[in-house]
């Protein structure tokens, strides 16, 4: 007997679903683990390689004369990984990459001393026929 509906009946409600109780349960823990979306490796490979656009004067400069693009770039990553992470993300192929450091800086705010981030950077230069918008 059940006290105020806290014993369920899971083999009657698994019949109903038409999976056994233990299926059932494996693909509620799967789809809680993965955040219910699943997305291919490739995907997430490349999305995880170039972490933003750089947006400067000159990047929009480079970007209309030259058909070059600068992104900034996990510093692990190199020209074959940012070349095929373009691809995947912006359904272009990229003609040549080029990759720079930029040093993080000392930076003196408020009275207290402190560096800024360095980064990695790449530049994308792609056809005349190919464009990348950014929103």
């Amino acid at each position: 007997m059940a006290i105020l509906g806290t014993k369920k009946n899971t083999k009657a409600k698994a019949k109903v679903d038409g999976l056994k109780p233990k299926e059932s349960a494996v693909a509620a823990k799967a789809a809680k683990r993965d955040g219910g979306i699943k997305m291919s490796n490739d995907f997430s490979k490349s999305s995880s390689v170039i972490l933003k656009p750089r947006i400067t004067e000159k990047s929009g400069i480079s970007s209309q004369e030259l058909n070059a693009y600068t992104f900034e770039i996990k510093p692990s990553a190199s020209k074959n990984e940012v070349a095929k992470a373009v691809t995947e993300l912006y359904k272009v192929s990229p003609l040549r990459v080029n990759m720079t450091h930029l040093p993080r800086k000392r930076i003196f705010s408020r009275g207290k001393k402190g560096w800024s981030g360095g980064v990695k950077k790449a530049v994308v230069y792609l056809k005349k026929e190919d464009k990348i918008e950014f929103i």
